[in-house]
């Protein structure tokens, strides 16, 4: 019996270590699933933060982008404010170098209820007597003789303290008195600041009063009768307003006037060297018959105009306007070249083909600007054909263009129109087989040199034809005229 309770009391005993170890285990279990219940809440708390943050970034992205598209938007309106700043400062830029140009020139206004050229009619000339030349003479004096020719001698005198030069024409080759006051009067009408001025007249002398213009004329300075050479500028401003006088010359209104008698030796001087246009008109003071005597212009005299002389003058026997612009190639070509007219044309041409035409150029000019010369080149050329309907008309935008011609110097050219191969200004641009644009002139030496590569890739040309580029050469036409 005791041992039965003897091991009672240890199964007892061991039964209840085993339930207080049940109970720990159970509370233990329970504890931990408590902590899986809070870490779950925790974890799903952390979740929802998660996901809030998300939407929340989700939304400053969105922000982000349009903030972005925003300053997308905003740059490209100052871009555009930008450029069209730029663009209205081109224009105004254009408008007052326009109206500088007007201004200089009182040249035409290109408008429908204005027309260019209209005689001034309120233009008025002074009369002056036989005395009062006789005064400012020293009554012809042979000392106060400056020029002469076949119309007659011309003297510089002194009229109210200011020199002027008086043209005494020959009375036996002029119209009668009633017809030469008429002319004269016609004369003095016509006001521009390229023609020499007519102050006045005096009809019982048969004499005309000018201003007197102190550097000479283009003659003296082409062919060193002076010690200073007129400048690339300076010729190309001649050129200019050589072209201005007789664009206004040729639309005069009601008829056009022809100058008749433009050589070097009438394109005078002023004291900033600006030319002056003299001796227009000249010819309508002498009958007709008389001027195509031969003996009316002596053989010396002959030799010096013949070169400029319209040579469709001896089929039509009437000059037009056109032979004022065959004359005035030949001076063209005279400014670039420095040398006499006789064949010029001829020798400019063969110069221009051959591809030396720098070899021709006046060397006392300076150094000339390639596009300023080839410009000049073509005019002058263009200027000197032999049928007149194959000469330029002269026009407000072809002045226009050459009195802009010396500004291009400097200004930075667009590379566009500049050649690949000699790195300057086109005038002459032609397409190649390789697509790309050159100067004539260069494009054709480069082939001529035996080379049959592309100047810009180096490939093999498939052709060597050239094709005029007509747009280039317009575009290189109007950024001369802008510059």
């Amino acid at each position: 019996v005791k041992a039965f309770e003897a091991a009672y009391a240890d199964e007892v005993q061991l039964r209840k270590e085993v339930e207080d170890k049940v109970e720990n285990t159970r509370q233990e279990q329970e504890q931990i699933l408590k902590q899986v219940e809070d870490l779950s809440r925790e974890w799903q708390t952390t979740m929802r933060n998660v996901s809030l943050l998300e939407s929340h970034c989700t939304e400053a992205n969105c922000h982000e982008n349009e903030a972005s598209r925003k300053l997308k938007l905003i740059q490209m309106s100052v871009t555009t404010l930008q450029d069209e700043t730029k663009n209205m400062r081109r224009q105004k830029e254009q408008a007052m170098q326009h109206l500088e140009w007007w201004r200089n020139h009182l040249r035409v206004r290109i408008s429908n209820d204005v027309d260019f050229g209209f005689i001034n009619t309120s233009a008025e000339y002074k009369h002056f007597s036989l005395f009062d030349l006789q005064i400012a003479t020293c009554n012809f004096s042979e000392s106060f003789i400056i020029g002469q020719g076949s119309y007659g001698c011309v003297y510089k005198g002194e009229i109210s303290d200011r020199s002027v030069a008086i043209k005494k024409l020959n009375p036996f080759n002029m119209q009668d008195a009633p017809e030469f006051q008429q002319e004269v009067e016609r004369l003095s009408k016509l006001k521009h600041t390229r023609l020499v001025t007519l102050i006045g007249a005096c009809p019982e002398a048969y004499s005309l009063v000018y201003e007197y213009l102190p550097n000479g004329s283009i003659e003296d300075h082409l062919f060193r009768k002076t010690n200073n050479p007129l400048t690339w500028k300076k010729r190309t401003h001649i050129v200019a307003d050589m072209s201005s006088a007789l664009l206004y010359l040729h639309s005069c209104k009601p008829g056009k006037t022809i100058h008749g008698n433009l050589k070097p030796k009438n394109i005078l001087l002023d004291q900033e060297f600006n030319c002056k246009i003299g001796d227009f008109m000249i010819g309508q003071l002498v009958p007709k018959k008389t001027a195509r005597c031969p003996s009316f212009r002596g053989i010396t005299e002959m030799e010096s105009v013949f070169p400029y002389i319209d040579p469709e003058l001896h089929t039509f026997q009437d000059l037009t306007p056109k032979s004022d612009i065959y004359a005035l190639g030949v001076i063209i070509l005279q400014l670039l070249t420095g040398r006499s007219p006789m064949g010029l044309a001829s020798e400019v041409r063969r110069a221009v083909l051959c591809g030396n035409l720098t070899s021709i150029l006046d060397t006392s000019a300076g150094e000339w600007p390639t596009f300023v010369t080839r410009r000049l080149v073509e005019f002058g050329l263009q200027c000197c054909e032999l049928k007149g309907r194959d000469r330029p008309e002269l026009e407000p935008a072809l002045v226009m263009g050459l009195e802009k011609l010396h500004l291009a110097e400097g200004q930075p050219v667009p590379s566009f129109l500049l050649c690949p191969i000699l790195k300057e200004l086109m005038y002459d641009p032609h397409v190649a087989a390789d697509g790309f644009t050159y100067e004539g002139e260069a494009i054709r030496g480069w082939l001529k040199g035996g080379r049959g590569t592309s100047p810009m890739t180096n490939l093999t040309l498939s052709h060597f034809s050239l094709t005029p580029n007509h747009a280039l050469r317009s575009a290189i036409q109007d950024w001369l005229c802008r510059s």
